[in-house]
């Protein structure tokens, strides 16, 4: 079953998930709806924050994006089709202090805004999958921008915090018209 992705300015997309201690067939299950969903929308992550759930689960699917990234999986660098579809519960992500890229980010919930975030190349990040399991996954490139990005998410962080000045100003216009629509639609609700 589809999921309703929320769009920016909903309270929702601003709450710090809770940590998730329970790993049920439950959380598989919303775990598989929210990849169908991310799926749908031609996307590559979705946070639980962007489904309306504030909790820390997000997934990733990178298998149809151009693989100019490298990984390493508990130690190993299995093919990406093994591990991917991922779900990432309660990750915390260390930042490997060596260079930053800019890429021009989108976000399910901004449709068709998109600009450029500046963010380390390199990171490690440290998550449970959904039997409660403990692993490692070092990356760059997309990969981790895909988990930074989505790991913002479950800390009420936004793509458009990242931005500078410029770059925010330049998509404003944008931002505000969905700031409008998201609150119309929230009274027709």
């Amino acid at each position: 079953m589809s999921l309703k992705i929320v769009h920016f300015n909903n309270p929702i997309l601003r709450k710090k998930g809770a940590k998730i201690t329970a790993f049920t067939p439950a959380l598989k299950t919303l775990a598989a709806e929210m990849v169908e969903t991310m799926h749908e929308a031609n996307g590559i992550g979705l946070a639980a924050q962007q489904i309306g759930q504030d909790i820390q689960l997000c997934v990733l699917d990178l298998r149809n994006a151009d693989p100019d990234f490298d990984w390493e999986y508990d130690g190993a660098h299995p093919p990406m089709e093994i591990f991917m579809p991922l779900a990432l519960v309660n990750p915390e992500v260390t930042i490997v202090p060596e260079h930053e890229t800019v890429y021009e980010e989108g976000c399910l919930s901004f449709p068709e805004i998109r600009g450029d975030v500046v963010r380390p190349d390199e990171i490690a990040v440290k998550f449970q999958d959904l039997d409660g399991h403990p692993h490692l996954m070092r990356c760059n490139g997309l990969l981790s921008r895909c988990v930074m990005h989505e790991v913002d998410h479950l800390n009420g962080v936004l793509f458009i915090d990242h931005m500078d000045k410029e770059t925010l100003a330049s998509i404003d216009a944008d931002i505000k018209a969905l700031k409008k629509a998201t609150r119309e639609a929230a009274k027709r609700a």
